[in-house]
Formats: C-alpha cells, structure tokens, sequence
C-alpha cells in the first residue's frame, strides 16, 4: 500500500508539473523579436555617399518570419521562425518612397524544431506549390524631413501580401532608422490565418489560435541599376535560437 500510494503521487506530480517541467528544460524563452540596432551601432558604421534618393536594396542582416502564440500540452508558449533569404528593393525619390518589393523565401524559414518546420513546408505553406511570399507597396509613403543617423521615424504604410497563393492588402506602420551605412526598417504584421487560406496546425497536444505576427527586419544599402548592393554593409545581429514547439 505504502508503494502504491508513492507511485500515485508521483504520478500526480508529474501530470501537474510536467508540463512546466517540459516546457522549462526543452523549450525555454521565446526569441526577441526583431528590432532596428542600438543607435550607437549605427553610428559606428562607415558613411555612406550621396542623398537618400534613388534604388537601395535588401542587404546581408535582413531576416522575415513568424511568431505564433500557442498553448503546448495545456501551457502558454511563444513559437518562432525565421528565414535570412530575403531580397527585394526600395525606390526613394525626394521625401517619398515611390516604389518598393520583397519576396521570401518560405522553404528555408526554420525554427530548432525539424518536424516543426517539415509541417509548416508541408500542410501549413505548401512551399512546394508556394515557394515564395511577396510584398507590394501599394501606395508612395512619405517620409518628411531627412531624419538624422540614428533617429527613428514611425510611418505609416499599405500594401498588397501574398503568401500561399492569396493576395491581401496589409495596413501596418513601420519603423525606420538611417544608418550611415544604410537604411533598416523593422515590421510587424498581424496576420489572420484564414485570410489567406493557412490551416491551424493543432492537434491532440497543442492548440495554435487564429492569428500569428509576421515578422520583418530590412537592412538597405545603396543599389546599382539592376539593383545591385553597391556597399558592403555590416551586419545586423540576429538571434539564431529559436523556441521548440508545433508550429
């Protein structure tokens, strides 16, 4: 008796705290999201030629991805993946950007989790019928005066997403920092999954909501007419440990 009411107990705790126990050993914190660099980095950076003006292109240090909120064997927990192909290009003439498209590269987004990222290329993106996600600018967005290296502007933005084949239009604000190497833009888009046809990946253990956050970090540098880096750039940091878990 005194056996078996051990082993009950055993089996209680490890029912209620396993769980956290799990979640505390193999899964840890969730990855910062992305963000534009410390100004005093920015300053560092060797001066760049010449106005803003003209085509800048995505450079060495862009990264886009996903952070999913979901809820693992009853457990609240954050999912992350990221992906550093990224390309595309920005025109700026004046105080306006005029024109400006990116595409990602949805096979080689990862997490730390294999089967994780063989389920998002699979039944969740279809990256073999999809392989890419794209963005548009629909609309000129203005900037205003030149901001000073180091300075971060908010600007409002609208344009038109693609992702498993369904074009929407996306309103959002982004943030922008003039490097003196360049020009960085972070992003954060809430993204509801049915709007463009992305199945929720739940099942027995782990429950995803209806709605994620695509995450993006562009770093520019000045581009040739085929929209070429002309500069070599230094590269932003990134976080490259990502959170286990379903999605």
């Amino acid at each position: 008796m005194k056996w078996v009411v051990v082993a009950l107990a055993v089996t209680g705790v490890a029912l209620i705290g396993g769980p956290y126990l799990f979640i505390a050993l193999f899964l840890g914190s969730a990855p910062a999201k992305l963000h534009l660099p410390n100004v005093a980095t920015a300053a560092a950076d060797p001066v760049a030629p010449g106005p803003i003006s003209g085509t800048w292109a995505v450079s060495t240090g862009s990264q886009a991805g996903y952070r999913v909120h979901e809820y693992l064997f009853g457990q609240s927990h954050t999912a992350v993946g990221r992906t550093s192909q990224v390309s595309g290009e920005m025109v700026i003439s004046g105080s306006e950007v005029t024109a400006a498209s990116f595409s990602v590269d949805m096979s080689s987004v990862k997490s730390d989790q294999a089967a994780r990222d063989a389920q998002f290329r699979g039944y969740i993106m279809e990256t073999y019928k999809y392989p890419h996600a794209t963005f548009v600018l629909a609309q000129p967005v203005s900037i205003g005066a030149l901001p000073p290296v180091g300075q971060i502007v908010s600007l409002p933005a609208s344009g038109e997403l693609t992702m498993r084949g369904v074009t929407r239009t996306v309103n959002f604000t982004l943030k922008a920092e003039r490097l003196q190497s360049g020009i960085d833009v972070d992003v954060a888009i809430p993204i509801t999954f049915s709007l463009w046809k992305i199945p929720s990946p739940n099942f027995a253990v782990a429950r995803v909501g209806s709605s994620g956050t695509l995450e993006v970090l562009l770093h520019f540098v000045r581009a040739d007419s085929k929209g070429r880096p002309l500069v070599p750039v230094k590269t932003v940091p990134t976080t490259t440990v990502f959170v286990p878990g379903t999605f």
